[in-house]
């Protein structure tokens, strides 16, 4: 296995230019600048509605032919309607992350924390309704869901169990399909900067290696993304785990703006 898609949870963030975006750059360029040190993103502004056919075809245009997009579900279809009657504004959502083409790499189904195993009914009837051309992953954040019937449902779907660094669930690596989908995700707010590391998570990262490696003979990628709030200034933390599982990780340092930008 030697397909890692690591990366951020979101990309526009004012507050890294100066720190990874060269100082004076505009928002319309971050992605493109982004692309340059990191091959996969998960896109969290899906989270709060469905993207525009313009934003969607800008993000392909701006990437590389091998860069990779994690699309979180609107939290109307998870948070919302909790599944109830969502699958025609999931389809709708499909159709247009679906522009994305063969960038767009899985489809991230978060649910809340008060989502607990008594919905394992909706659950089911939904995955069995979704198409079965996109790889899709799920989060679940009630410790209900810790349970072998839960792998089984996802397993009988093809869908990666999403193993999460944060405080819901249990710190472990389930694979459940042929892709394994990390997140890590630190408490909201907890820092009031976002422009540099203030937490080092060498340690943490690489306890979780160790637990990867014995999935990695039987995945064909692995999916790893990182908010700031997890230690402070994630580019910087999602490198450093870039360098504990032996893919590079360029050094962050911008370089002041110039005609390209």
């Amino acid at each position: 296995m030697n397909n890692w898609y690591l990366g951020t949870m979101g990309f526009g963030y004012k507050e890294w230019v100066g720190a990874f975006y060269p100082a004076g750059m505009q928002s319309r360029s971050f992605l493109a600048h982004y692309s340059q040190f990191f091959n996969a993103v998960e896109i969290d502004t899906t989270f709060y509605g469905i993207p525009s056919v313009a934003q969607v075809m800008r993000w392909t245009a701006v990437t590389p032919p091998d860069f990779a997009f994690c699309v979180k579900t609107p939290r109307h279809i998870t948070h919302e309607l909790r599944l109830v009657n969502a699958m025609e504004p999931m389809q709708e959502f499909l159709e247009v992350v679906s522009l994305l083409e063969e960038k767009l790499h899985v489809v991230l189904i978060q649910f809340p924390p008060d989502f607990d195993y008594a919905n394992f009914n909706n659950v089911r009837t939904f995955l069995k309704e979704l198409p079965l051309d996109y790889r899709f992953a799920i989060e679940f954040r009630h410790r209900s869901w810790d349970t072998p019937g839960t792998a089984v449902l996802l397993a009988d779907h093809d869908i990666a169990w999403v193993s999460a660094d944060n405080i819901h669930m249990p710190r472990q690596v389930r694979q459940t399909t042929d892709a394994i989908y990390l997140r890590f995700i630190g408490p909201h707010g907890q820092f009031a900067t976002k422009d540099k590391e203030l937490v080092d998570k060498t340690a943490v990262l690489q306890t979780w290696y160790q637990h990867l490696q014995p999935h990695l003979d039987e995945v064909d990628a692995v999916y790893g993304f990182f908010n700031n709030d997890y230690s402070g200034f994630s580019p910087k933390t999602c490198n450093r785990f870039k360098e504990i599982v032996g893919v590079g990780g360029d050094e962050i340092r911008p370089l002041q703006q110039g005609r390209l930008f």
